[in-house]
């Protein structure tokens, strides 16, 4: 074992103690803790990493079940896993301890070899449950890694062509300075007009890039903010890419609400939510190119909608586009709606739906 297996025990659950003590020596990495109340077996499960319970059944004046199903409604303590120890058998004791979750329901009575290798079974699948859920816990930083990296490639993309239009108006900016110059037209109007609309472009550039980095920073800081403010920047952002794409943006804000977070966030969601759009449009001869962007609320529930009419997927792909690997494109990762769905549920615990619409795609996020 990694570390020790610490084993809760509350109550007199073990009749031979010396016999105990003697199965410890033989399992050195096991650690057992003792208590006879709820109280104290509280302070326990707050304080310490408890692998197992052994919990008996009948302590005076304390309702056990009771008390376990308490600790079963603790994010940390859900998945404990309990044995129930009893003196005496009773079958509506034993449906109510395995209705409470518990793995075993015992006799104290029961032979101590056959319970000491009931433990030793328990406690090897433990560590295997332990060792699987590392696993899939290095499986998922690895692909949030190569998300957060494949998102930084997209981001380049859309910064660099947004940074393309305000670079080339100062260009022009300059060209018409100097022709001015040329032909003795500068004057204070002209100084003013030149040195305000500079200072706009740069300002609009400075402000790009700091969001851009900010989007990285592991330390960002989460406050409240409209989400039409998120899907107003992302448009901007885009707004080159869709001129030269000839798409309508169509927009119905029926109810606009704040979200608690990192505003970039969603911007990148829905950067990446129309970029598609845009792509699919590039590859397919459609005219009339529209993406609705829709904000309303229904029950109760705040709803953002994006659709399209590109053409939709393909019936096979929409069970696995949100699967990690999975791409429809040559030169894809399949990572863009991972990335999607991961800051929708992770980041603003939302819930996001993609299905075919009328006569392209439409995104449904529920928050």
């Amino acid at each position: 074992m990694n570390k020790e297996f610490t084993i809760l025990i509350i109550g007199n659950v073990i009749e031979n103690v010396d016999s105990f003590d003697l199965f410890l020596k033989y399992e050195s990495d096991i650690k057992i803790i003792s208590t006879l109340n709820i109280d104290e077996s509280n302070l326990i499960l707050d304080k310490k990493n408890i692998d197992l319970v052994l919990c008996d059944i009948q302590i005076q004046d304390q309702d056990m079940f009771n008390f376990i199903e308490e600790i079963k409604r603790i994010q940390k303590l859900k998945d404990l896993p309990i044995i129930f120890i009893t003196e005496e058998y009773n079958k509506e004791n034993e449906k109510k301890a395995y209705s409470l979750g518990a793995i075993d329901y015992i006799l104290k009575t029961i032979d101590e070899d056959l319970l000491f290798s009931k433990l030793k079974m328990y406690i090897k699948l433990f560590e295997k449950d332990k060792l699987n859920t590392q696993s899939l816990e290095n499986l998922t930083s690895i692909l949030q890694h190569k998300t957060k990296m494949v998102s930084i490639g997209e981001m380049l993309g859309v910064i660099s062509h947004q940074l393309k239009q305000p670079l080339n108006i100062l260009s022009l900016f300059c060209e018409d300075m100097k022709l001015s110059y040329d032909y003795e037209e500068i004057n204070k109007k002209s100084i003013k007009d030149f040195s305000l609309n500079t200072r706009k472009q740069i300002h609009y550039m400075q402000e790009t890039i700091d969001v851009f980095l900010d989007f990285f920073n592991p330390c960002k800081y989460k406050k409240d903010f409209l989400i039409s403010d998120a899907i107003n920047f992302s448009l901007d952002l885009l707004s080159s890419e869709i001129s030269n794409n000839n798409i309508t943006i169509k927009k119905d804000f029926e109810s606009d609400y704040k979200l608690n977070g990192v505003r970039m966030e969603l911007s990148q969601v829905i950067i990446n939510l129309i970029v598609n759009s845009i792509q699919a449009y590039s590859e397919r001869n459609i005219e009339n190119r529209f993406i609705n962007i829709e904000l309303f609320k229904k029950d109760d529930n705040n709803f953002l909608k994006i659709s399209d009419n590109a053409g939709g997927i393909k019936l096979d792909n929409l069970e696995k586009i949100f699967k990690p690997q999975f791409t429809t494109k040559l030169s894809g990762s399949g990572m863009g709606l991972y990335m999607v769905n991961l800051v929708i549920k992770n980041s603003f615990n939302g819930i996001l739906n993609l299905n075919n619409y009328k006569d392209g795609v439409s995104c449904l996020v529920k928050f």
